[in-house]
């Protein structure tokens, strides 16, 4: 079988929107989705719906945010609601320029007053007949029982559902900035992070490298990153590069950076 190389991105959108609402970013998003040319893009707090913000821009109430992400390239496209009130509704979305046989969205919400989902698609691989890759997307909660618990969900889910020898993508918001349940799905599901054999580029790394060496993607706030809340976890897969771009255009766009990494299987 011919080896098989992808670009892969995760991405926590803010909803598409600035820091307190008030203004639409999905010109800005769609620039950036361009200019990370990800065969997979992994995305989080899509509020596929505003209405309310559609008629403060003078917009159509009942045009779609994904209708314009995908519009930068991506054919193939999963959504799953995991909030919805009355002027719209956000989740986690996968755009894709595989072909996605099927696709479904879970709860994980912890409890009423955060919800949560993951969701699971499985897609065909490109030069590879009858080859398919899972792909899931995921957003954890912000208390750290809840991660664990979600955690916990998503690898019982894993082992039951998809095949040891099935290639896996495992991206998200995990909010997991005390790694606790990074060791979790590592040790579990026998997963590694895109970072794990990255050098460390960003300055605070360099800075907090004379304590222990540092291989972790730093993405929040996008402004100054240094939290580890996004990640890519693999198996299956071989690393070729990961980044996080940085500057003042990314921040515009949300208040997370995107992840970036080129695979092969």
């Amino acid at each position: 079988m011919n080896t098989v190389r992808l670009r892969v991105a995760t991405y926590n959108i803010h909803k598409g929107v600035s820091a307190f609402g008030q203004r639409s970013r999905l010109a800005e998003l769609r620039m950036a989705l361009h200019r990370i040319d990800a065969d997979v893009i992994f995305l989080q707090e899509v509020q596929d719906r505003n209405e309310r913000l559609a008629r403060r821009l003078a917009g159509d109430p009942r045009s779609s945010q994904l209708d314009v992400l995908a519009s930068s390239g991506y054919e193939h496209r999963a959504y799953g609601i995991n909030a919805t009130y009355p002027h719209g509704h956000h989740g986690n979305a996968i755009l894709s320029r595989l072909r996605i046989e099927q696709f479904a969205n879970h709860d994980i919400s912890d409890h009423m007053l955060e919800r949560r989902g993951m969701l699971h698609a499985v897609a065909q691989l490109p030069g590879a007949a009858n080859r398919s890759i899972h792909l899931i997307c995921a957003h954890f909660g912000l208390a750290k029982r809840s991660r664990t618990r979600q955690a916990d969900w998503v690898a019982r889910f894993i082992e039951r559902e998809i095949p040891p020898s099935a290639p896996l993508i495992l991206a998200g918001d995990f909010n997991d900035w005390q790694r606790g349940v990074d060791a979790q799905l590592r040790q579990r599901l026998g997963m590694h992070d895109v970072f794990d054999q990255m050098t460390a580029t960003a300055w605070i790394d360099r800075l907090l490298a004379w304590r222990r060496p540092v291989r972790v993607a730093r993405t929040f706030p996008s402004i100054v990153p240094c939290l580890t809340l996004d990640r890519i976890y693999l198996r299956g897969l071989r690393v070729h590069g990961s980044r996080v771009p940085r500057g003042r255009s990314w921040a515009r766009c949300s208040d997370h950076a995107p992840l970036i990494a080129d695979l092969e299987l």
